[in-house]
Formats: structure tokens, sequence, C-alpha cells
């Protein structure tokens, strides 16, 4: 069986949506906002993925096992993004004999 396609209307939403996102990524890059820049930006880029994956690729509309590998996916990345953050900012400069 064929799903019916994504209205229009749904599309040009979520099309706003990126754009809004992108813009908000260009505005938060000029901030000095020190290390949280580069955890903002991750944290943007996660929810347009998210919007893609529901959207675009239509995810939630697709077999039960696929939304569990998708959500699974998807919970992985973001652990491996908070980890790495977090190992990022725990760290002290070391100061050299130089």
């Amino acid at each position: 069986m064929k799903a019916s396609p994504p209205s229009l209307r749904s599309q040009l939403l979520t099309l706003a949506a990126l754009l809004a996102l992108l813009a908000l990524t260009i505005v938060l890059a000029r901030l000095p906002l020190g290390a949280f820049n580069a955890a903002l930006a991750v944290a943007i880029s996660a929810c347009k993925a998210l919007l893609v994956m529901v959207f675009f690729m239509r995810v939630g509309e697709g077999h039960p096992f696929l939304r569990v590998v998708a959500a699974a996916g998807f919970l992985w990345l973001s652990l491996l993004l908070v980890l790495a953050l977090a190992d990022y900012l725990t760290r002290t400069p070391l100061a050299g004999p130089w």
C-alpha cells in the first residue's frame, strides 16, 4: 500500500521551519557565546535533522521497527554529542613551559 504524498502546505511549513532554523544558526554564529556556540549549533542541527526525518523521510509513517531503529540512532547520536561536549567543557588548559 502506498502512502499519500505529503500536502503542499506541510512541505512549505517544513521549509519555513528549516529556513528559520538556518537564520537562527547564522545569527547565533555571530554572537560571542564562547563554547556554547558549538553546543547551540549542534542542537539546532539536530532539530533540522529531526524535521527532515519526520517530514521528508516520513519515518513516522513507516513500519514500527523503522521508527524504533531511527529513534535509537538519534538517541545514540545525541548521547555521543553530549559526552563529547562534556569532555570538551571539563578540560583545563595546561600552562606550558614556554
